[in-house]
């Protein structure tokens, strides 16, 4: 096991990291901002929002697309403003979450499917676990349509595309697996299996590497996971708090960058800044999603 180290601190929560253009690009909920990071640990805010962002993205002409969570929306980052790019209020059924956007341009968007710091209030985690709505992961296409891609999903979050295109792969958080899919070429999701259960972890943000393994966050625990197909521990790296979200990146791709926090329960995480940037060295490089 590798322990992480803290790279930044002073956030209340961080996640949807995404390496991109030299530097760590990721969303503070309650600072209701986009940050980036480099290499060092400088942190600055790239965008704000009235609402709270998450999951990010770029368009092939590289414009920016973030997930404004309350308002169940993807917004677009034009040359002359912010622009709503897509409304998911049709078929995201709470709060909008972690995206994954493809080479051309089309992305996938989960949502929480009922509000879940009041179920853990009422249920506790293993209530949670056991008895939860499912939501729809949303296929938003360049042009901003609004489709289904899944139904009846378990908390739909992080999400990687394999670098061929051909394949998705989403965390549902509170099925403790990720989910594989076939990718049609018009952005269809079919073939829906079991790509890895994950034992008692739940998670949240991941991260795909070129041997086709994928990282993933642990929310109900201090660790970051690597995971082979099937479900093999290939790696672990201990983090100060449980883990909501991670991406690799820096100079030769090997660096894995971790987002803790206390807790994702909005009370205790916009409470205080304890959100933190933890990095570990990995032996393989991250893949860039398609």
């Amino acid at each position: 096991m590798t322990r992480a180290t803290v790279i930044a601190d002073g956030l209340y929560f961080g996640e949807g990291p995404r390496w991109h253009d030299g530097r760590l690009w990721f969303s503070d909920f309650y600072d209701h901002a986009v940050k980036s990071m480099d290499s060092s640990g400088n942190v600055r805010a790239e965008l704000e929002i009235d609402d709270q962002p998450s999951g990010l993205g770029w368009l092939p002409d590289g414009r920016l697309l973030v997930v404004s969570m309350h308002r169940r929306q993807v917004l677009r980052v034009d040359a002359d403003g912010i622009k709503v790019h897509a409304d998911l209020s049709v078929l995201a059924t709470f709060h909008c979450n972690d995206m994954v956007v493809d080479r051309l341009g089309r992305a996938y968007v989960g949502n929480f499917g009922f509000d879940l710091d009041q179920a853990l209030h009422a249920r506790g985690v293993e209530g949670v676990l056991a008895d939860h709505a499912t939501a729809v992961l949303a296929r938003v296409d360049p042009d901003g349509s609004v489709h289904t891609a899944s139904t009846e999903m378990h908390f739909p979050n992080g999400s990687v595309i394999t670098p061929d295109g051909t394949t998705l792969i989403v965390a549902e958080t509170l099925a403790l697996r990720l989910t594989a899919f076939d990718i049609a070429a018009d952005g269809a999701l079919s073939n829906r299996r079991v790509w890895a259960t994950v034992g008692m972890r739940a998670p949240d943000g991941i991260c795909l590497d070129r041997n086709g393994h994928v990282w993933i966050a642990n929310a109900i625990g201090p660790e970051c996971v690597l995971f082979a197909p099937g479900g093999e521990i290939v790696a672990t790296v201990a983090t100060d708090q449980p883990c909501f979200a991670c991406a690799l990146g820096g100079s030769d791709g090997r660096t894995l960058y971790m987002l803790t926090a206390p807790s994702s329960v909005g009370d205790i995480a916009r409470a205080s800044r304890q959100g933190r940037v933890l990095c570990a060295n990995v032996a393989t490089a991250g893949e860039a999603s398609a």
